[in-house]
């Protein structure tokens, strides 16, 4: 099952900015094909990994967060690391490629 949580933006701060530990952050849009492609990607990754939070924040309905971390594309993966903003990503990713951007 997965353990990945849609949140919205007014929960960032307390869903990510306050966490202790490794919180991955996809940005998309439910129109958005390559977010699609990724979704199952970072459901599986979810079940795999129990070392890292993963959420999901809507970016239509995101946009001073889309403009805080200078976001153009979706999807855009953010890597935070207590809190701080470790590493992005756009566009999809394969299993692989998901798997060694988060290690």
């Amino acid at each position: 099952m997965s353990n990945v949580k849609v949140i919205s933006a007014e929960d960032f701060e307390q869903e990510v900015n306050a966490h202790q530990g490794a919180v991955l952050v996809d940005f998309f849009a439910e129109w958005c094909g390559p977010c699609k492609m990724i979704a199952p990607l970072l459901d599986q990754l979810s079940t795999e990994k129990d070392d890292i939070k993963i959420v999901k924040i809507d970016a239509d309905n995101a946009q001073e967060l889309m403009t805080k971390f200078g976001i153009r594309g979706i999807p855009t993966l953010l890597l935070f690391k207590d809190g701080e903003l470790a590493a992005t990503k756009v566009g999809a990713l394969s299993l692989t490629q998901l798997k060694e951007f988060v290690a």
